[in-house]
């Protein structure tokens, strides 16, 4: 039977309806079980003034926890004829206890009902993403630690420059995800505020206790102005996906580097056998397949933000149709964000590194600068200094000292990861996603 909680006894056209409602039911489907949360909070609030009897409320509530139940078995489906996932799970709540199900929509509008469900499911996913992200920044900072005496070159302009080393190359990565990690706290905490309440952007004549349901979802503030709560429906995407766009290019910055150092003319690094492919004629090929589409993959969620841009930023106050188009592009981003991240963290616990770069004779004028510098600290001139190693390389007499002495902070001689590392954990530690574990514990016991 199709249902519709908007239904008014006529019928829409068949091809308006499936223009209009799009890819909505298969976008839900992502939504369920946080609309299920959303759900059970909201009828929490309305028993407490007096919309839901005190006797219906633990009905009412049993059948939201058996449907979220069956959202964690993934066994939750939007049937046919049915527009979306509020009216689906108002749909199986009246099947079960009748009209008891119809009053859980008092006080709230589709709008507000999607809000809450897009800040739950975004927050959810964000807490995912940071999860893998520390995975792979630990994973980087023991590569970096293990091979920080281990010399290779330096680039500007594609030119070697001066020495690196594998502990500066695996340690910028892990610092830049530091750094990535202060835009997923700034989503983070723009997203985890409570929009129910709102209704369809204009409030309600109901005397709704929107603290109870802040508090009961785990959030941390509620957006206050309930015009600017529907002003959220994109903006939260928006600079969600601005911090996601954020870790992806330095995974895609370091996606190029691998597959620039993996191959023949650098063999710097050999990428693990069961991560590359090879080519139908050319039988010594080892491709590095998963680094390319870590790197196009990781490009496609740096156009996310503009993507949704371009959908919301021509619209006024208020809701419209265009932004259930962010969905399409929001929704399953997080989940191909989060196999980047994975495959990437495979690899680089794998990834073999060569040791003797810095032997090559091709390599030797990458140590003029170290020269310059001590002749300039015995009292030459640096700009003598400097002309004097130009003459000798040009010469060919120029004989390098490989001994690399850097003992500033952050140089090949200092890394400085273990602040680095306490750089990240108190990051992390300004989620406190354990207030989001006891409120969920608690509205679902």
């Amino acid at each position: 039977m199709a249902q519709k909680l908007w239904e008014k006894g006529f019928s829409m056209n068949e091809k308006i309806e499936r223009f209009t409602v799009g890819r909505d039911r298969e976008m839900d489907l992502y939504l369920a079980r946080y609309d299920v949360l959303g759900s059970m909070a909201h009828v929490r609030m309305l028993a407490t003034i007096g919309l839901i009897g005190e006797d219906e409320l633990p009905v009412i509530l049993r059948e939201l926890k058996a449907i979220y139940a069956m959202c964690e078995r993934g066994e939750f489906v939007i049937e046919p004829g049915v527009e979306d996932v509020h009216s689906q799970v108002e749909l199986m709540l009246t099947q079960k206890i009748g009209d008891l199900g119809k009053k859980i929509h008092s006080g709230r509008s589709r709008n507000d009902q999607v809000l809450v469900d897009l800040r739950l499911f975004a927050r959810a996913e964000l807490r995912k993403l940071v999860d893998n992200i520390e995975v792979l920044f630990n994973s980087l900072l023991k590569r970096s630690e293990a091979s920080k005496d281990v010399l290779m070159p330096g680039y500007t302009h594609l030119q070697v420059a001066m020495p690196s080393s594998f502990g500066l190359w695996f340690g910028c990565y892990a610092e830049s995800l530091a750094d990535d990690m202060l835009f997923l706290l700034a989503a983070y905490r723009m997203t985890n505020r409570n929009p129910l309440g709102s209704a369809a952007g204009y409030g309600s004549s109901f005397p709704l206790n929107r603290q109870m349901t802040t508090d009961l979802l785990g959030f941390d503030s509620m957006d206050y102005n309930v015009v600017y709560a529907q002003m959220g429906r994109g903006k939260t995407e928006r600079n969600t996906a601005w911090s996601m766009g954020s870790v992806a290019a330095t995974l895609s910055k370091l996606a190029f580097d691998a597959c620039l150092f993996n191959s023949q003319n650098f063999g710097f690094v050999r990428l693990p056998d069961d991560c590359t492919t090879g080519s139908s004629i050319m039988p010594h090929k080892k491709n590095p397949d998963v680094f390319e589409l870590i790197r196009g993959k990781c490009n496609l969620i740096q156009a996310l933000p503009q993507q949704i841009t371009l959908i919301m930023n021509n619209l006024p106050t208020g809701y419209f149709r265009d932004l259930q188009m962010i969905k399409e592009v929001f929704l399953p981003a997080f989940a191909m964000l989060g196999d980047c991240i994975e495959m990437t963290t495979y690899i680089i616990e794998k990834m073999e590194i060569r040791r003797d770069i810095l032997d090559d004779k091709i390599y030797d004028a990458i140590f003029s600068v170290e020269e310059v510098n001590r002749l300039a600290a015995q009292g030459m001139p640096f700009r003598d200094a400097y002309k004097k190693v130009g003459r000798e390389i040009a010469d060919g007499t120029f004989v390098p000292d490989k001994n690399i002495r850097h003992t500033h902070e952050g140089s090949t001689g200092n890394l400085c990861n273990d602040r680095i590392a306490a750089m990240m954990k108190n990051i992390i530690n300004e989620f406190h996603f354990e207030r989001i574990d006891d409120a969920e514990k608690n509205l679902l016991a």
